[in-house]
């Protein structure tokens, strides 16, 4: 159990990471090489950013509890 959560967590880490890195700055970033150029009509953020967004959040909540549960665990364990 342990093993696989930290397994997990790693691989979260560097997604997050990657993700991260992914969003576009003040002069832009590397979305925009993915299709971040595109402007939608309807808002100031394009759909790239967004699901871009939604992603690094879903990363940052499967780290931290990974690394919760793993706190627990060794504190229970002993």
């Amino acid at each position: 159990m342990i093993l696989a959560l930290e397994i997990i967590l790693v691989i979260a880490a560097i997604l997050m990471s990657v993700f991260v890195l992914l969003h576009k700055g003040k002069g832009g970033g590397l979305s925009s090489l993915f299709g971040g150029g595109v402007q939608s009509n309807l808002s100031g953020s394009t759909v790239v950013e967004k699901n871009l967004d939604r992603y690094t959040v879903v990363m940052v909540v499967i780290w931290l509890a990974c690394i919760v549960a793993l706190n627990l665990l060794q504190a229970f364990s002993g």
